[in-house]
């Protein structure tokens, strides 16, 4: 593909070599364990990891490398790895750069197993582990020191959807040797291109918006040349391979990321204007709202918006009203994970995975990811289910 595509182009096309497989415009499913090596100079390679090719189906075979070198070009990355799912991308890349006694500097307001895995494995491995604030960039940028060995970032932040001057924290970081993670599954390659704004890894759930349908579990590693070798060491030593068939969903689902996401951005800005209005909320937690936190960021960093955000109500909601609103919802379906086809909307409860600010909202909260239904049913769904409280 040429660098002077669009990125909707480039969804389309790359990843895809219709000419080396008979013309098929979607790439074939290899269903592989044992590869087999035509010569002994071939199986030395392998041995030692210079083989231009699979050389085992745990390791990734062509349909690995399709998707890869799709994702990577959609990001802008040097080089790509799938993993089996978003928090295993997580787990590699952390265990493949950090060590006992290193510092790690993580956003508080991180996917709450990212926050689980940080305090219950690395801690557990002697990595300091130290959440911050992501509401100032002085705050993050006065927190790294000359030991700390990797800043991980998510923005806009997982249910409470603050955005990070990530820019800044990437030349405060790199000023001290430390380098810089995102968890970017929000924005998609779409709408935030780290590694132009400095970043040396981008993780991404392909569970979500790069799937689609919410019918696989995957996870992206996107990562610079240098910092590659490392992570590819870990992701082999993990053993945890991704399955064909999740990959070939996932080419599926790539080719109308641009249009699907889209769809849901608009839908969900209708929402979130529409929310903001309504008598029964207090505020809405859209990036892309003038009056959000972080939204001067956003626009200058990010090119859009998706389907997720979250609304504070004006008042805490007993269990039984809880209960009452969530059930009298009809296309918002309770359910974990995001980026599908259909609407969906959780409690959103943040106070038990706070340590370096205190979250405490004015009333009950919720996340709501807006999906391809009609905006105006999704708006009589939380209207009727809104008068129950």
């Amino acid at each position: 593909m040429s660098k002077t595509h669009h990125p909707e182009t480039t969804v389309v096309h790359a990843g895809r070599e219709p000419s080396k497989n008979g013309g098929a415009v979607n790439p074939p499913v290899y269903h592989a364990s044992t590869i087999i090596f035509d010569t002994y100079a071939e199986f030395v390679q392998a041995e030692n990891g210079t083989l231009d090719r699979a050389a085992y189906g745990r390791h990734g075979t062509q349909s690995n490398r399709l998707l890869e070198s799709a994702l990577a070009e959609l990001e802008g990355a040097p080089k790509c790895l799938l993993t089996a799912s978003g928090l295993n991308a997580i787990a590699i890349t952390l265990t493949a750069l950090l060590k006992p006694g290193d510092h790690l500097l993580m956003a508080d307001c991180v996917y709450s197993p990212t926050r689980f895995f940080a305090e219950q494995e690395l801690k557990r491995i002697g990595v300091n582990v130290e959440f911050y604030d992501p509401r100032t960039t002085k705050t993050i940028t006065d927190s790294i020191t000359d030991k700390t060995k990797l800043v991980y970032i998510e923005s806009p932040g997982s249910l409470t959807f603050e955005v990070q001057d990530i820019p800044a924290i990437a030349k405060a970081a790199h000023a001290k040797g430390a380098i810089v993670v995102i968890d970017n599954t929000w924005a998609t390659p779409l709408f935030f291109k780290p590694f132009e704004n400095g970043v040396d890894v981008s993780i991404h759930s392909a569970t979500k918006y790069i799937g689609g349908h919410s019918d696989l579990m995957m996870g992206v590693i996107n990562t610079t040349e240098k910092l590659y070798p490392a992570i590819k060491r870990s992701y082999k030593n993990f053993g945890i391979a991704c399955g064909p068939d999740d990959i070939y969903l996932a080419q599926r689902g790539l080719r109308t990321l641009t249009l699907r996401v889209k769809a849901q951005e608009k839908s969900a800005l209708e929402i979130a204007r529409w929310l903001k209005k309504h008598p029964a909320v207090s505020r809405v937690l859209h990036p892309a709202l003038p009056d959000c936190p972080g939204h001067e960021i956003w626009q200058r960093d990010y090119t859009g918006s998706t389907g997720l955000f979250s609304f504070i109500l004006k008042k805490h909601l007993s269990e039984k009203q809880t209960a009452a609103f969530v059930e009298a919802l009809k296309l918002f379906k309770m359910g974990y994970s995001w980026g599908g086809y259909e609407s969906l909307l959780i409690p959103l409860e943040a106070k038990k995975i706070r340590s370096a600010v205190k979250w405490q909202p004015e009333g009950s909260g919720f996340r709501i990811f807006c999906g391809l239904e009609n905006i105006e049913d999704l708006k009589t769904d939380l209207e009727t289910a809104l008068a129950k409280i």
